[in-house]
């Protein structure tokens, strides 16, 4: 015993130390039980695309109908986009090879499909360039072919030919015989409407063809709505004070409304009084300002002239006869007129202040 190593016991062992180990197995459990995809298997490539076409990360890479790993990442580089994807380290395929992304669900899932080619094996630091490459199928090519394609079928043949195989077929079980009847009935429709399919498949044509000269500016059109959408991304603080501060004004209006309200509902009753009085004496007030316009013409004429107003009297003062006519103006500077006894003042005179003076009553 005296020269063997001394055991110590669980029990004696300091407690910190054995708290700390155990929380740190505890923690690197926990990380490596989320990040297991760190540690797996494979070799990464990278490949470009003209479009994503809605490929996503985690969906599966595919040679031949089989997985052979999935997609890491998808992202926007310049102007393509820059897909990274693992296969297995037992997969090979050459510096040829095709990549195409392809539907695997009707409800929108998405796979990469790997189709090998080459004798040289692709280097995993070289990026499959985008001529090697090829999105999803799009809708304008696909209407485009699916309307060449149509345009070629014989639809009289197409009909003689199922007509054939239903007479062919006539002793068949009655699911089969029910079955060819109803293809024989679609052949006659699409026969019957044949000229109508065509100019349909025309117009599509031609509507394909539009899309397709008009792509720049449908894209266009998307890139201004998505800098319209990244505008009011970037005004939502304002526009979130806006509406809070009008709905601040508004409980401030409300809340003046009810405070005052004692006050405000007598002074609305006597505005409704004094409105129902305009109203039953608008006929007077219309009377009234057509009258004043005349009044306020004539005041403006008589005192246009200077600091004095002119006022006429007829036949205030009626001047005698044996005056005569009105004598003509010797140019004095009296300044003094006489006019008939029509009513026209008989004489005045301007002091050098500029007010007049006449014997009359026409100025004062």
């Amino acid at each position: 015993m005296g020269g063997g190593a001394v055991r110590v016991s669980f029990r004696d062992r300091d407690p910190l130390m054995m708290g700390i180990i155990g929380m740190s197995s505890v923690a690197l459990l926990v990380v490596a039980a989320f990040n297991l995809t760190v540690f797996e298997g494979g070799t990464t490539y990278h490949a470009a695309f003209t479009e994503a076409s809605g490929l996503k990360p985690n969906e599966e890479v595919r040679i031949a109908g089989v997985k052979v790993g999935k997609v890491k990442s998808v992202r926007l580089e310049d102007d393509h986009v820059r897909v990274a994807f693992t296969a297995g380290s037992h997969v090979r395929f050459g510096t040829q090879s095709q990549l195409r992304i392809k539907i695997s669900t009707l409800l929108g899932a998405h796979y990469l499909e790997v189709e090998p080619k080459g004798d040289r094996r692709q280097s995993p630091h070289a990026e499959i360039p985008a001529s090697r490459t090829a999105p999803s199928y799009e809708v304008v090519p696909a209407l485009q072919d699916l309307s060449g394609q149509l345009q070629k079928i014989d639809v009289p043949q197409l009909a003689t030919a199922l007509n054939t195989l239903n007479q062919t077929l006539k002793y068949s079980p009655d699911n089969v015989r029910r079955t060819l009847s109803g293809l024989r009935k679609i052949s006659q429709a699409i026969s019957s409407r044949d000229d109508e399919l065509t100019g349909l498949l025309g117009h599509t044509r031609s509507l394909t063809g539009l899309l397709a000269d008009r792509s720049g500016d449908l894209a266009q059109l998307v890139s201004n709505g998505g800098l319209l959408l990244q505008e009011l991304n970037d005004r939502r603080q304002v526009i979130t004070s806006l509406l809070a501060g009008t709905v601040s004004l508004s409980n401030q209006i409300t809340g003046t409304i009810e405070e005052n309200r004692a006050t405000l509902n007598p002074a609305m009753r006597n505005l409704h009084s004094v409105v129902d009085i305009l109203l039953r004496n608008q006929t007077n007030l219309d009377k009234a300002v057509k009258t004043l316009g005349p009044f306020v013409s004539v005041s403006a004429d008589a005192t246009a002239q200077g600091r004095w107003f002119d006022g006429y009297l007829q036949n205030l003062i009626p001047l005698p006869v044996a005056i005569g006519p009105a004598q003509p103006d010797t140019g004095a500077t009296s300044g003094s007129s006489t006019r008939t006894p029509s009513g026209t003042r008989a004489s005045g005179t301007r002091t050098p202040s500029g007010t007049p003076t006449s014997s009359g009553t026409g100025r004062k």
